[in-house]
């Protein structure tokens, strides 16, 4: 598969402004094993391979473990994630699939998340979240191919 365009060169003040919101995330004291746990979730539920190829490599080199990243897609029945990166996964599942469910988020979802952070980390898990959609968006859009 090869791209349909440069979205780097083509909207470069756009792709700036993705970078600025990473660069929030990565500062905000989220844990970075989690923001890389979710981004590689949602980059599957997407179906974005690039994404998946580099956050899975990503997460690998930030000393995650195999058994993690080969059972997140089935986090709820494998044992290796703690509590709060659970209450991450089903917020950023809930968040991406947010058209099946006609209340978007459910309540429970959202309340798992807040009783295991903060409200200044759970807003950045929420901008995590939207960030890693917006990615998968473009890249899926533009085909972009796993390296």
């Amino acid at each position: 598969m090869q791209a349909r365009m440069n979205v780097v060169k083509a909207a470069a003040d756009g792709y700036r402004a993705m970078l600025d919101l990473e660069a929030y995330v990565a500062g905000s004291g989220l844990p970075k094993r989690t923001v890389e746990l979710v981004k590689l979730r949602v980059s599957q539920i997407n179906g974005c391979a690039f994404c998946v190829n580099m956050h899975a490599r990503d997460a690998k080199q930030g000393g995650e473990t195999d058994e993690r990243l080969w059972s997140v897609a089935a986090w709820r029945e494998a044992p290796y994630y703690t509590d709060e990166e659970r209450a991450a996964l089903a917020l950023a599942e809930a968040a991406t699939r947010i058209a099946d469910n006609p209340d978007g988020v459910p309540d429970d979802v959202w309340n798992e998340a807040a009783d295991h952070y903060d409200e200044k980390t759970l807003a950045a898990l929420v901008m995590a979240i939207a960030a890693i959609n917006a990615w998968n968006r473009i890249s899926v859009t533009v085909r972009n191919p796993a390296a």
